[in-house]
């Protein structure tokens, strides 16, 4: 075989190897469990954050009209409304609607009913929700939109869900369940790679600016100023050690070795920045990304090599 042959093969069997499904359950699960903690924390400011109120600033109108600035095809919550008065639902009764059936599609995707229509629903429902409330979004939602992405194109049900078992569907292409993990593997790489190497290039992360910052900045304060004083100490050294963990990610959470430590050290990050800041969506939404891309694998390594 020739080399250049050789090698496409080496790559086209990275990718299409063939794996269990058992990734894809805990990314069904953990994203299902997101989207229900998101509508019941988002529940009471629902109404406030997708009807126009002519008296304040930030208004959804503002908002759809950054969006589309960018592509006039991102969906939004206002394609609803428009679909619901052409009907002669109220503003408020189809954005409760639409509040009603993404925790419905959450709560499929948890249980494991109509996977596949939930995924979608949920991807299309929370991108639209996320995008008319760009200015109060951050980045809990982005990943929560690229989880959902994933999961809508992956071969669904697994075999945990209901779907398969009561219904006693055949597995799905194993192939397809390798390339889809691989994907969402690399795209993590990305991430943290990156992320570290912006922290890196600026001075904030060198001296401890940036973490006293993120953790004195409203309404991320949680941790007392006393406290924050008498360790700022470790400011500089913890700031290095997560651009350090985060621009390596690519390269030890590979290695059979190294990739327990990499896994429980950016879990651990992501469960600190939650329990110092509040931001307990956000270290979910990771920990399901992370634990689904690469802590599965830890369950079935025994010996064999990663790369």
């Amino acid at each position: 075989m020739k080399p250049i042959a050789r090698r496409w093969q080496q790559v086209h069997d990275w990718f299409f190897s063939g794996t269990s499904d058992h990734w894809l359950a805990v990314l069904r699960i953990g994203l299902g469990l997101q989207l229900v903690l998101y509508c019941i924390t988002s529940r009471a400011d629902w109404l406030q954050m997708f009807t126009l109120h002519p008296g304040s600033f930030v208004t959804r109108d503002l908002t759809e009209a950054l969006v589309t600035l960018g592509s006039t095809l991102v969906p939004r919550v206002s394609w609803f409304i428009s679909a619901g008065e052409f009907i002669g639902l109220s503003e408020a009764t189809v954005l409760w609607v639409v509040w009603s059936v993404l925790l419905a599609a959450g709560l499929c995707l948890v249980a494991g009913i109509f996977c596949r229509s939930a995924a979608i629903a949920a991807w299309f429902l929370h991108l639209s929700a996320i995008k008319s409330s760009a200015l109060l979004s951050y980045g809990v939602d982005n990943f929560t939109s690229i989880g959902l992405f994933y999961l809508m194109l992956s071969p669904l049900p697994d075999h945990l869900a209901l779907d398969s078992r009561w219904r006693k569907w055949p597995p799905n292409n194993v192939q397809l369940q390798s390339f889809w993990q691989r994907v969402l593997q690399l795209h993590l790489c990305v991430i943290y790679f990156f992320s570290g190497l912006t922290k890196l290039l600026g001075s904030g992360w060198w001296n401890g600016e940036s973490l006293w910052r993120a953790l004195t900045r409203p309404p991320f304060d949680i941790v007392p100023s006393e406290m924050l004083i008498r360790g700022k100490y470790l400011f500089i050294p913890l700031g290095l050690g997560i651009c350090l963990l985060e621009t390596s990610y690519p390269i030890f959470i590979w290695l059979r070795r190294t990739r327990l430590i990499w896994l429980v050290g950016v879990i651990a990050m992501h469960g600190a920045i939650a329990a110092l800041m509040g931001l307990y969506l956000f270290g979910l939404i990771m920990a399901v990304l992370n634990v689904a891309a690469f802590g599965i694998d830890l369950f079935r390594l025994h010996g064999k090599k990663v790369i």
